[in-house]
């Protein structure tokens, strides 16, 4: 883990990039910005206690401090800092937010034995999935696919394209019907509140999650009707100074993590910040 920076006068002066949240998107800009010229420092605000190897692994860079167990509570837009939970203080020349989203509903019994769509990532190991029960069965899968909206839309084209017979469902099971013991397969349908069930070979949820942007309130940042923070093709959000990735930034009405994959996101971004990094300090000295 990283020790407190000790404040100097180089440190006053360098870029900073603070990052709220330390999911793949948030991973993935980090990545992004230590690749580049970029000479400042970052760092990164997760909300997760444990230090997974990938935050440590960017937590070991020479400019990069990840401060585990300190969520961003609280952002001043005009004097440019943020405030974690526990009250510790960070300035900013450029801040992100990148705290992605969370399940809308309570979790589902058996939904461990599920497979998941919620964002444009998950394409790829959907794939994977669907190929692993199709030569487990040696037939053509027949899927049940629960969810609205775009993610459903999107996880039904993936499974139509890899061979499913998909049948969806709006309405929310109560639990997981598991297979037999010794099967190699994780699921056998669903079963609803009131008793009736469906039978499949698999189970997808893509439920569109809640975009966690409850920094907006604080910054004044401008807010989709459906949640998630609304963002230019550019990244930047309604407030200078601040931007937006991952599925807590909304683009053009839709979540940005079902428009662009995090990896490609998080170089177009980089790359507007080390721009705005460069325009920063020639605007004060005009």
């Amino acid at each position: 883990m990283s020790a407190t920076p000790t404040v100097s006068a180089d440190s006053q002066t360098r870029p900073r990039i603070v990052i709220a949240g330390a999911g793949p998107a948030a991973q993935a800009l980090v990545r992004q910005l230590t690749r580049t010229p970029f000479a400042g420092g970052i760092t990164v605000l997760s909300n997760r206690d444990d230090a997974p190897e990938e935050l440590l692994e960017l937590a070991a860079l020479p400019q990069v401090s990840v401060r585990f167990g300190q969520p961003a509570s609280y952002v001043d837009p005009d004097s440019r800092y943020v405030t974690t939970a526990d009250g510790l203080e960070f300035s900013y020349d450029q801040l992100v937010i990148a705290t992605g989203s969370s399940p809308a509903g309570a979790p589902l019994a058996g939904e461990g034995r599920c497979l998941n769509y919620s964002t444009i990532d998950d394409a790829a190991g959907l794939g994977e999935a669907v190929r692993d029960v199709t030569r487990v069965l040696g037939r053509r899968p027949l899927g049940i696919l629960v969810g609205t909206g775009t993610a459903a839309g999107q996880a039904e084209a993936v499974l139509r394209a890899r061979g499913v017979r998909p049948i969806r469902t709006t309405q929310r099971p109560a639990a997981v019907v598991p297979t037999l013991a010794g099967s190699a397969l994780t699921a056998a349908g669903i079963v609803f509140e009131d008793g009736s069930s469906m039978a499949g070979d698999l189970v997808v949820l893509a439920e569109e999650p809640v975009a966690r942007d409850a920094l907006s309130v604080s910054a004044g940042l401008k807010t989709a009707r459906q949640g998630g923070i609304v963002i230019g093709r550019d990244f930047r959000t309604s407030v200078p100074g601040i931007w937006a990735i991952g599925d807590a930034a909304v683009f053009d009405g839709v979540r940005l993590g079902l428009l662009v994959a995090a990896s490609l996101a998080a170089s177009l971004c980089a790359s507007q910040l080390l721009q705005a990094g460069m325009a920063e300090p020639l605007a004060k000295a005009a």
